[in-house]
């Protein structure tokens, strides 16, 4: 037989693979010739074994029970010398407790190897920004009632990262609830983004902050506003929208902790209604969860809801513009007539909306007058609805016959305010 090359000599040098322990035959030339019979005394054979080539043993030191047995810890993560690793290693064959022990012992150490998956924890960004908080509080913090706007652009912005060039450019398909149906704009990712860009402009006009649709804009609702800001666009939109509107949504978080405490007090108008501040914001952490579950849907990326406290302040606010939409519809013809009108700041007749889940509650909504005050007294109907669920109906995504919702009392009732939280979407 020859090697690789057609050596002979190749033989003896293939690769070995050794053994627990070596011995010096294993390291014998096989390529010298073969040993003559001794023609003298035997005791002179070994000398061919060459002594450079015969490993030292380990000293085995000599030990008690009670050190042995300290040393299995050690053992079990291969942490012994060679000499404490033969002594432990004799002992286990004598004493049963031991080998018991050592069994225990390294079968732990294999659980500290498991497999992990890359996958960061999704609570670890907030709870490293918790323990820096606690150590070093932000010399200009974030008003409480803007943090559900920072989390969720946050939240938007990390699956932002995450997608490919290609994935800019997935078909979504934006709904809202509009004459009494669900209506359908079809768009992309990047779209969407701008579309959050040219209505968070809204926002930022109100703070004298650069609107994105330029200088000198008339007074435009939110759905003209996207449509100007796409038209305007000299090609399709892409991942390049990403940093404007990024550094936009940093812009006016940075704005409104640095304004003071009466900023939330100021008006931001949208053409046919207007809110406060605090409450604008809130109303765009909404819509920006909203459109980033969609993105999600459009490209296949799991998305959680808010927080239950951030998802609470978005059904609240949902909850108070609830009359105000309903006397709207009536005026339209929309709703049935008022039943009972009473002073403004008085109880009056009310349903009972139950929301159950993360960030859920109870809500009374005034039926008769926005200028009344809900009143368990008085409540004619009752709805129960999963939180997430009912966010659902006030974006338009579902319709309110399909809304599921737990119901009883008053039917009109139950269909005019499941009616007006549906009327509250838009593009």
């Amino acid at each position: 037989m020859t090697g690789a090359n057609g050596d002979a000599d190749d033989v003896a040098r293939a690769p070995w693979i050794p053994g627990p322990r070596r011995s010096a035959d294993d390291h014998a030339d096989l390529t010298a010739d073969p040993p003559t019979a001794p023609t003298t005394a035997p005791a002179t054979a070994p000398e061919a074994v060459a002594e450079d080539d015969v490993p030292e043993e380990p000293d085995v030191p000599q030990l008690t029970h009670r050190v042995l047995k300290s040393l299995l810890g050690a053992w079990a993560l291969s942490a012994c010398s060679a000499g404490e690793t033969r002594a432990v290693e004799d002992h286990l064959t004598e004493c049963a407790p031991c080998a018991e022990e050592a069994l225990r012992l390294r079968d732990a150490v294999a659980l500290l190897h498991e497999d992990r998956d890359l996958d960061l924890d999704p609570l670890l960004r907030s709870r490293v920004l918790e323990n820096c908080l606690g150590r070093r509080p932000a010399r200009v913090p974030v008003p409480e009632w803007v943090t559900p706007y920072d989390a969720e652009t946050a939240r938007l912005d990390a699956l932002l990262r995450d997608i490919g060039e290609s994935e800019w450019h997935a078909p979504v398909r934006l709904k809202w609830y509009e004459d009494e149906r669900v209506t359908r704009r079809k768009t992309t990712v990047a779209g969407v983004i701008g579309h959050l860009l040219a209505v968070d402009g809204l926002v930022t006009s109100a703070l004298g902050i650069k609107d994105p649709l330029g200088a000198g804009v008339p007074e435009l609702s939110p759905t003209e506003r996207t449509e100007a800001f796409w038209s305007a666009l000299d090609r399709p939109p892409n991942r390049a929208l990403r940093g404007p509107w990024r550094d936009q949504t940093h812009t006016l978080i940075r704005t409104v902790s640095f304004a003071g405490r009466g900023v939330g007090d100021l008006t931001v108008t949208y053409k046919d209604f207007a809110l406060p501040l605090r409450d604008s914001l809130l109303e765009r952490a909404f819509e920006c969860w909203v459109h980033a579950d969609d993105i999600a849907n459009a490209v296949a990326y799991p998305y959680a809801p808010p927080s239950g406290a951030h998802l609470h302040g978005m059904i609240d606010l949902a909850a108070r513009l609830l009359p105000a939409a309903l006397a709207g519809r009536r005026r339209s013809g929309l709703a049935a007539p008022s039943r009972h009108l009473v002073a403004a700041g008085a109880p009056g007749r009310s349903l009972h909306l139950e929301v159950e889940g993360a960030g859920g509650g109870h809500w009374y909504i005034a039926l008769d007058s926005p200028a009344a005050v809900g009143s368990p007294d008085l409540a004619v109907a009752q709805v129960a609805m999963d939180g997430v669920e009912f966010c659902q109906l006030v974006a338009g995504h579902i319709s309110p016959e399909e809304a599921a919702a737990g119901q009883d009392g008053d039917r009109e009732a139950i269909r005019d305010v499941l009616s007006a939280a549906a009327s509250l979407s838009r593009l």
